[in-house]
């Protein structure tokens, strides 16, 4: 054994912190806890009969090629569909725009990588998600938090706030947001705020980094242009995922950005993984081919949405005065608000005892506030259990306003 092993871990290692909600994961496996903790999609979204026929296919006319090493880049097929999707939309991307990560977390991992130095800051949501805080701060970043109001982050302030940076001699090398069904707030970005994030990128000559893994998954309200579409080109690099509107398990993700960044992410990535796994993608690929994702799509939408207003529902019924949450038009996720006085933490361990869980809001939070808040999933639990652990934590809540 090694004496000093602390002293050889290097000061990245030293900045790593285990993710709470993973670990929390952990903690509400009991069958008896209605966990509304994860990010999980719902188990019964899962197309196990058409994949087991595209499986079969695959391996009787492409089984040594696809077992095989893929390109850095991704598969082609895949990365060509991806392609025409996003031009069928409106965004110009080419092929040399895109490039296939082990899922969006990946992406999240690798931008820092190839922008952030330590000590570099970054701008982000006060919340944001906890997955891109983490890979942030491994990389040695500073992060800047940035208020949201009903419409996503404040462009006001992210401009007052970057003035002050830039006059500081910290200019942040880019804006972190998720503008679609915000985790964990559950927001969407109008057009008119996304093109007031985009001024002040402009007018501070700043990346934007637009992460968007729900995009896809919207049941009310009007679709929003991405940022990628609106801003000049090369100003966005945009982050996309089938892991929650197709499976998980596949850890596909890809990034769409202009070919110089694409280029040194292809290079972070050789270093870290090679490529993707070639065999998921080319499913992936017949998957979408086929035409079974946008059919597959409709069903999660309804189902998602039906949870959802079975959740906000019995918010408004079980929940006692004071307490309030978002209601998003999409997404996996609804934010809660306490009291100002309350303490999610302490609510926490009262509401295990009542057997539901959550995810405190100040793991969200880069500059730790958020201590009256909390995230509540409604994509997992079956719409009888959404209402069950609704009144267990409104239970919670009144023994903890006692």
């Amino acid at each position: 054994m090694v004496k000093n092993l602390e002293s050889l871990f290097s000061e990245s290692a030293g900045r790593m912190r285990r993710s709470a909600i993973r670990e929390l994961l952990k903690l509400t496996q009991k069958p008896d806890i209605i966990s509304f903790a994860g990010g999980l999609p719902a188990p019964e979204s899962f197309p196990i009969v058409q994949l087991q026929e595209i499986i079969d296919e695959m391996l009787k006319k492409e089984g040594r090629q696809v077992l095989q090493y893929g390109a850095t880049e991704g598969d082609t097929m895949l990365r060509e569909i991806l392609v025409k999707r996003y031009q069928s939309q409106g965004l110009k991307v080419e092929l040399n725009n895109l490039i296939i990560t082990t899922a969006s977390q990946q992406g999240l991992d690798l931008l820092p990588k190839i922008f952030i130095n330590p000590g570099d800051t970054i701008m982000c949501g006060l919340p944001s998600y906890l997955g891109a805080l983490q890979a942030f701060n491994n990389y040695g970043a500073k992060m800047e938090g940035v208020l949201l109001d009903d419409k996503g982050m404040r462009a006001d302030l992210l401009d007052k706030q970057v003035t002050k940076l830039i006059a500081e001699n910290r200019k942040p090398k880019f804006i972190y947001v998720i503008p679609d069904f915000q985790n964990p707030a559950g927001i969407t970005m109008p057009e008119s705020r996304r093109k007031e994030i985009i001024a002040v990128a402009q007018k501070h000559d700043l990346l934007i980094i637009e992460d968007s893994p729900y995009r896809e998954i919207r049941f009310a309200g009007k679709p929003q242009p991405t940022i990628y579409q609106l801003a000049d080109e090369g100003r966005v690099v945009l982050l996309g995922t089938f892991s929650k509107t197709f499976v998980p398990g596949f850890r596909i993700g890809w990034v769409v950005a202009e070919e110089r960044i694409i280029d040194k992410v292809v290079m972070a990535k050789q270093a870290t993984d090679l490529c993707t796994p070639p065999f998921v993608q080319r499913i992936a690929a017949h998957y979408l081919q086929k035409g079974y994702f946008d059919k597959n799509l409709a069903g999660i939408i309804e189902n998602y949405r039906e949870k959802r207003e079975v959740m906000i529902n019995s918010f408004k019924k079980y929940m006692p005065e004071g307490v309030t949450w978002t209601e998003p038009e999409g997404g996996l996720f609804l934010f809660l608000t306490l009291p100002s006085y309350m303490d999610a933490e302490e609510l926490f361990k009262i509401a295990i005892e009542e057997k539901v869980a959550f995810v405190l809001g100040t793991t969200f939070y880069c500059d730790g506030g958020g201590k009256n808040t909390l995230r509540c999933n409604f994509s997992y639990m079956s719409k009888e259990k959404n209402e069950e652990g609704v009144k267990r934590l409104a239970g919670a809540i009144k023994k903890l306003m006692k």
